[in-house]
Parts: C-alpha cells; structure tokens; sequence
C-alpha cells in the first residue's frame, strides 16, 4: 500500500490520540512512535518505519513537534543517527537491524565513530588498527582520533585492518565496537576553541564478537563508503531556513553595527549572502534525490561549499566586528556533547570553522571525490593499491 501525506497525517494523530505528549514519558513515547513506524517512515515496516517516501518525514516531524512531542534529540546522537543506522540499515543482519535501531533511534544508546587514525591522515585505507580473529571473537589492537562523542557513546561504528596481506583497500573489515569492553580508553583532545569536542581512544586486546561484524571479512572497504556517502550529506546537506547558519549571524551583525559599515564590506556581504541561499537550495534538491535512492558523490560538493562558505562568512564577521570580533567569550576547558556555533561569540564560530574542511573527509579528499565519480577524470596515480599492505612504507 501507497503511503501518501494524507495517510502519515492520520496516522499521527492516530498515534498522538492513544500517546498524550503531555502525559506520557518521554522515553516510553519514542518508543512508542518507533514501533508505530513513525521514526523514520522510510525504513522498512518493523525497523520504525513504514516503507514510506523519505520526503514524508519532514510532515512527520512537523506534526509531533506541533503537538509539543518531545523528540530524540538528534543533536546528541548525530553519528548514530546520520551514520551508523543507514549503514545497519543497509549492511546489517535482521539480528543487529532489530537489536540496535530502536535504541539508537530513541537515543537511549549514543553512538560514536572510530575511523580516522594518527598514522593514516586523511588516507583511511591506510589505517593500522588490527582485527584478529580468535574463534567466534576478533581481537582488535590500535588507536582512533577525532572521535566526536567517544567519552558519552554507548557503541561506536568501527573500521579496522583483517587481513594485512591484502592490498589496502581490501583487507578492512567493520565491526560494532563496544565502548564499554575492557580495553577501550577515550582521552580528550583541546581544540583551538578551548573546547574538547573529539577523543583519542585506545583500544588494546579489545574483543568484538563476529556477531557484531558489519558486511562480509574483507569488505570493510565497501561499507565504510556507504558510511561516509550519509556523513557527507548529513554535514553539508543541511537546510537551514533562508538567512539560517552562519550567514544570519553574519547578516544580524550587519543591521546591529550601522556604523561599521562601508561599501566594499556590503558587497562582499551580499555576494556571501547568494552563495549561501544558492548551497541552502542545493541542499534541499539533494535532499529531494535522496529521496529516490542511496546519497552519492554529489554529498561531497555540498560539503565542500558548506565548509568554505562557512570559513569565509565568519572571516567577514570578524573583520566587520573589529575589535569587538576579537573578544573570545570563554576559552574554558570542557567536554561537549553538542556545540551551537550561533550561540558562541564571533571569534569562537571563526576558530571552529576552521574544522570543517577537515571533519566528515579533508576537502582535498572531496575534491578527488567529484572528479572520478562526477566529473568522471581519470583517477590518481596510485602505486600502492595492489601492494599488500603489510609492504607499504608508514
């Protein structure tokens, strides 16, 4: 059966008639709306969906928050929810898609990702984490970086190297890491912010039972791209309402300092300010394709724009503020769970931005990304690719 707005409409208030948001608990109405199908509608019936179009969920959550529903504050749980639910989704057995979607969904489980490492930089194939397989577990022996999250995760989504004798690319596996197990330490790491928003996680004689493998041995490769493809979309596939993010701060700052402004510093304001409305609809058209099948390279080129705009839009803010842009609210030394770059001062939004040509893939990486698989130029050189990794200098 077809589910169209209407339908999704009537089944809210079907649902919210027998759950009163007022009344009832908050956790026992997420699980509630997870088992109606009304978390993602465009999972499949079972898994807190109903087979539905994804461009039915914004009606969804529009109605719930309507109601003054509470919601599983996505903002918490944003790796869990934009990266490791589509990949279970997708590359997980019927035993890990029932065992791990409800919980995550309802955020009662916050997951973390352990990908990037130290030795590797920007070249996630050439990780050094080892998974050696004893029996029914893998051992699992390495160290991970930028792990947002890791000091509050319950579970992390993690990549490590199963066969050494295998060429980079093929001899990944990706399992489901339990940041309770013995062996796993998180360290904070201080950014320029002041802030630790990422960790450091050893993982030493980690044991992962092959139950909580994700794809085949050997294809570890294959389904971490379908995690990135998700992550990429997930940070530059925002749609913010028009003059959102960081160009309304920018543009708030404008119409607050009538004093500071001249003419060469308007122009460059309005031409930041297009760009943005122009990625904001490009986002929403990426959000539209999405709808009809699995996010592509495409996620790249937004993410890219994301990151630049947003460096260039809070250089404008500073230099328009002056000297009040060089203010730094508070440098204190804290572990977040979530960080609000409009509801810091300008010089902590300028100093954070920096990051986002780094997190969710470099944008150099990006860039190779949209030539091979959108602009369809031949690849990089590579003499490494069919060299077993075990040979490869580090």
């Amino acid at each position: 059966m077809t589910v169209d707005a209407t339908d999704i409409r009537g089944r809210v208030e079907e649902f919210l008639a027998a759950h009163d948001p007022q009344r009832t608990e908050r956790l026992e109405f997420l699980r509630a709306r997870f088992d109606a199908g009304l978390a993602w509608v465009h999972f499949p019936a079972g898994l807190g969906g109903l087979g539905a179009a994804r461009e039915l969920q914004p009606v969804v959550d529009a109605a719930f928050a309507e109601a003054g529903a509470p919601d599983n504050q996505p903002q918490l749980n944003v790796i869990g929810l934009g990266m490791a639910a589509p990949t279970i989704l997708r590359f997980g057995t019927d035993e890990q898609r029932q065992r791990f979607l409800r919980p995550l969904w309802t955020g009662e489980e916050t997951w973390c990702q352990l990908f990037s490492e130290p030795g590797a930089g920007s070249d996630l194939a050439a990780l050094s984490t080892r998974a050696v397989r004893e029996g029914d577990e893998w051992v699992v022996d390495g160290q991970k970086v930028w792990t947002s999250l890791a000091h509050r995760a319950r579970w992390a989504i993690l990549v490590a190297r199963s066969d050494p004798d295998q060429p980079k690319h093929k001899g990944l596996s990706y399992f489901i890491c339990d940041m309770t197990a013995p062996g796993v330490e998180v360290r904070p790491l201080r950014q320029i912010t002041g802030e630790a928003e990422f960790n450091e996680v050893f993982l030493t004689g980690v044991r992962i039972p092959d139950a909580h493998r994700l794809g085949e041995v050997g294809q570890g490769w294959q389904v971490a791209m379908g995690t990135l493809m998700n992550e990429r979309v997930a940070i530059g596939g925002r749609t913010p309402p028009r003059e959102g993010g960081m160009i309304g701060e920018a543009a708030a700052a404008w119409r607050e300092h009538p004093d500071k402004r001249t003419p060469g510093l308007h122009d460059r304001l309005l031409r930041l300010w297009v760009e943005a409305e122009a990625t904001r609809l490009t986002s929403i058209r990426l959000r539209q394709q999405m709808a009809v099948g699995e996010p592509g390279p495409e996620g790249s080129a937004v993410k890219i724009t994301y990151a630049e705009q947003n460096q260039a839009i809070t250089g404008f803010e500073l230099e328009f503020l002056g000297e009040a842009g060089l203010a730094y609210d508070d440098w204190a030394f804290r572990q977040t769970d979530f960080t609000s770059l409009t509801r810091r001062g300008a010089g902590f939004r300028y100093l954070r931005t920096k990051g986002n040509s780094i997190e969710g893939g470099t944008t150099e990486i990006l860039r190779n990304v949209i030539a091979e698989r959108v602009l369809g130029l031949p690849p990089e050189v590579r003499t490494d690719k069919d060299r077993p990794w075990k040979e490869l200098p580090r």
